[in-house]
């Protein structure tokens, strides 16, 4: 595309601020540029990385799990535990962001309950037992048992029940949180697919009748559909069993890949979708239009669950109806799995040597790349470079914490370029050799679209005003 000459135009001036206010950083008025060379990303970028970040010996690995570990997301800690470095704690901040939007849209209310759970609770509802050796469990110096928790039902029907004044007119109660969980996996595999540590946003739902109670169970489903369609993942909705957390019906969320656990049989015309363990195994068609039935594997990044009083009997979890009668409420868990979803995203839309992040969580949408040191656009074109840097965070400023500036000019663009194709920002913007043109041209790299432009300052700055940060 030719160079994209738009009318000029006076950004704010750089270095004004209000009276009275000290500036943050170096120069006045002026946001700090984050340099690549100062974020805490330990890189591995060699092909195919070095011996020991592909796993230890005999475990089994995929791409989302080797491309995190070559790209400094995560760093191993222990089997099925790791360290979150800043860019993936960015990336699940933003990813909390759209579930909380889509919670509050369907009235969630966020809390949060304890990981340490009382063995009392778990005895009571018969999962103590039930749970078996997935369940971590430890006793206090008192011998009081605990556990912590995968999921929890007991605490949040026991939060519940400890209201003794609750109305009908108080429903439905949707309250739900985004915390760890634990999981005392025999295998730990496949990086954050299937770890013992791990994040979830979980739901739990209180209604007046089992009518009530469906038609929250369709709303959070929706609710589902909604965050990920907006992060653009191809899912698909199984019906599910039930499994340790009981109830009456159940779906899951699925992400298809070929690393996925789980099998599922699909109506190529989507009249059906479930897990194998669902179906009889004799069945081949679809029970609606005739259709052949596919399997694929997928990866389970959400799971709905009706429970209607399984948990609130055992709690006695009461409310008063219009008569002033004491009634239980009838319930449903609904669960997203974070740091799965953040890994499965990974799995799913990159290639097999580079990151491709749902827009809206890349950890950062822009990386600025300078000139090479010593090259003959040096001169001009670092100060052109820095000046657009700082001109568009003055003229985006919600950009302003989403912009890297990959200062290791002692490297080619060429390489600077393909790290940050591998480390998948959206937009990447070179300084290359049309920096000396008048007007000076910047190559845009839109990565997820696969395209270059030859963009003015002007025309980087009204490219980029269109991004949306969370």
């Amino acid at each position: 595309m030719a160079a994209w000459r738009l009318r000029r135009w006076r950004l704010p001036t750089l270095g004004t601020r209000q009276r009275g206010c000290a500036p943050r950083h170096g120069d006045p008025g002026r946001a700090r540029r984050l340099l690549l060379s100062q974020l805490f990303q330990p890189l591995n970028l060699q092909a195919g990385g070095e011996a020991g970040w592909e796993g230890r010996p005999g475990e089994p690995t995929c791409r989302s799990q080797r491309l995190m570990l070559q790209a400094g997301l995560v760093h191993p800690s222990s089997p099925g535990c790791y360290c979150y470095l800043p860019p993936t704690v960015r990336a699940m901040e933003k990813l909390v962001r759209v579930m909380d939007e889509e919670m509050r849209a369907v009235g969630g209310q966020k809390l949060n309950l304890p990981s340490l759970s009382s063995a009392e609770l778990w005895r009571a509802s018969g999962r103590w037992d039930q749970m078996g050796p997935e369940l971590f469990r430890l006793a206090d110096r008192h011998g009081k048992d605990y556990c912590l928790a995968p999921t929890h039902e007991e605490a949040v029907t026991e939060l519940v029940a400890s209201q003794s004044n609750l109305s009908y007119r108080q429903l439905p109660l949707r309250l739900y949180q985004v915390t760890r969980k634990f999981r005392d996996e025999p295998k730990p595999r496949f990086g954050l697919l299937r770890s013992r540590e791990f994040y979830m946003k979980d739901m739990y739902s209180f209604d007046v009748s089992e009518e009530a109670a469906r038609q929250t169970y369709s709303l959070v489903c929706d609710a589902y559909c909604s965050f990920f369609n907006r992060l653009g993942l191809p899912f698909v909705k199984v019906q599910a069993a039930t499994g340790s957390i009981g109830g009456t019906m159940s779906h899951e969320f699925q992400l298809p890949a070929d690393v996925g656990e789980d099998r599922l049989l699909l109506c190529p015309t989507g009249h059906f979708a479930a897990n194998v363990e669902t179906v009889n195994g004799e069945q081949t068609s679809c029970p609606t239009c005739g259709e052949k039935l596919t399997q694929t594997k997928g990866i389970e990044v959400g799971h709905t669950f009706y429970l209607g009083t399984k948990y609130s009997s055992v709690s006695n979890a009461v409310f008063f109806t219009p008569e002033n009668k004491l009634q239980l409420a009838e319930m449903g868990c609904y669960g997203l799995g974070v740091s799965r979803i953040l890994a499965a995203s990974i799995e799913v839309l990159s290639t097999e040597d580079s990151i491709r992040w749902p827009s809206l969580i890349a950890p950062y949408q822009l990386c600025f790349i300078p000139p090479k040191k010593g090259s003959k656009e040096e001169e001009e074109g670092a100060v052109l470079m820095e000046r657009l840097y700082d001109d568009l965070t003055e003229a985006l400023p919600h950009l302003s914490g989403d912009s890297v500036l990959d200062d290791r000019t002692q490297l080619t663009i060429g390489k600077r370029l393909k790290d940050a194709n591998r480390l998948g920002y959206p937009y990447v913007v070179v300084a290359g050799k049309r920096v000396r043109e008048d007007p000076p041209v910047f190559e845009v790299w839109d990565q997820n679209a696969g395209g270059i432009l030859f963009l003015t300052k002007e025309g980087v700055i009204e490219l980029l005003s269109k991004v949306r940060v969370l």
